[in-house]
């Protein structure tokens, strides 16, 4: 009998096509930052300003952390081989876990391959049955993953509603749970508001609840020396639990983490799937994520720039008249309404020199497609006025504005 898994995904394609949804990917042939080299289907080459990449503080090709990389491969090698506990782990692993703890202020912190791994293998190593786990509607898809993977009780309430939560604590405790934890995004990433976490964290105080933040888009760019979201809140010490990326503006390779009590810590260590069964990160990511965040946490200049950035981007495009979602982060979402209309002004900008992405379902609610863009230290005044000039031409051109 013959499969019929490749006609399947065939057609499933097709469908996806159809509604405008596919998501097409782009090469680029050049290191990532403001500006990057856009390699056409056709193999030809030309610049373009780049607003979607998470390089908030322009770390991903600084010298430093470029040069700190190199020489870790003619110092330690390649890769690792292996997983930590059986022969993947140098000296350097340690080194960079301690360092991310003193950097966000907890006792210990553990790497893994990503921060989808993180929280992939968080909650199920945690919490079991008789548990229960809160989370903010719109957590990120590894929370979300990672919930699925946990045998505690589920709950969910309406982003950033602290009337919902509480009743969803009530409901937890009312259930008789041992351990609660209220997960969220500490800046939700596709809107780029920040979470309530001084009332998270007063709620969870009410019910005896722990808390568990995902900082990825935050940590190195938010709160004072770039600590996050909780230091932001003035919260930080009653956040149980912090997960996060060197993906983004700790220098933008790969790599996540959990910074928390030594603890939690050590029961991650013997039961995290995703850190028992992944190679350990490749030296040269932990030599350039090292030096990442020593520039992150003495980078108040490049923290200035990127929100002066952000305010003067948010307001050409405002002028122009495009409808965004409000916000303080560098992330400046266009809302479009319909994926056709999306993809229509990413294609549209794309022409004009300037590098962004479509968001359309099921990365966002179907009638919320949106061009996320995110703006950076790197970029100069000039970059963000030829930018704009092109998104209220594309905007004109397209019927977005």
């Amino acid at each position: 009998m013959t499969s019929n898994l490749s006609a399947r995904a065939a057609e499933a394609l097709a469908a996806i096509e159809s509604e405008g949804l596919l998501k097409r990917e782009r090469e680029i042939g050049s290191p990532q930052g403001a500006r990057v080299t856009v390699v056409g289907a056709d193999g030809r080459r030309r610049e373009a300003i780049n607003l979607c990449a998470n390089n908030y503080l322009g770390l991903a090709n600084h010298p430093e952390v470029v040069a700190a990389a190199k020489a870790a491969l003619d110092e330690e090698g390649f890769g690792m081989a292996s997983v930590r506990f059986i022969c993947g782990a140098q000296t350097g692993h340690r080194a960079l876990e301690r360092r991310i703890a003193d950097y966000l202020g907890k006792e210990d912190a553990i790497l893994f391959a990503a921060c989808f791994d993180a929280n992939g293998g968080l909650f199920e190593a945690l919490l079991g049955e008789g548990d229960a786990i809160v989370s903010d509607s719109l957590n990120h898809a590894s929370i979300i993953d990672g919930v699925r993977l946990s045998k505690a009780k589920r709950h969910r309430f309406p982003n950033g509603d602290m009337d919902g939560l509480e009743s969803a604590l009530k409901a937890a405790r009312a259930d008789g749970a041992k351990t609660v934890l209220i997960a969220t995004d500490g800046v939700f990433s596709m809107d780029g508001h920040f979470a309530r976490l001084a009332d998270v964290a007063a709620l969870a105080e009410r019910y005896g609840a722990a808390t568990m933040v995902d900082d990825c888009h935050a940590t190195g760019f938010i709160g004072p020396q770039g600590r996050g979201t909780p230091h932001r809140a003035g919260v930080a010490a009653r956040v149980d639990v912090l997960t996060g990326t060197l993906g983004k503006a700790l220098g933008g390779a790969m790599g996540g983490y959990v910074a928390a009590s030594r603890p939690v810590i050590e029961l991650l260590r013997q039961r995290a799937r995703p850190y028992l069964f992944s190679n350990s990160l490749a030296p040269a990511i932990v030599a350039g994520s090292m030096k990442a965040i020593d520039l992150a946490e003495a980078g108040d200049d490049l923290r200035a720039k990127l929100f002066a950035n952000a305010a003067r981007f948010r307001a050409g495009l405002e002028a122009a008249g495009f409808r965004l979602l409000p916000g303080e982060t560098p992330i400046v979402p266009v809302m479009l309404g319909e994926a056709d209309k999306a993809q229509a002004l990413a294609r549209a900008l794309d022409a004009r020199g300037v590098f962004v992405a479509g968001f359309v379902f099921p990365v966002v609610p179907r009638g919320q497609a949106r061009v996320r863009t995110q703006v950076t230290a790197a970029h100069s005044e000039a970059d963000l006025d030829e930018a704009i000039a092109a998104f209220a031409a594309a905007g004109r051109e397209t019927g977005a504005i």
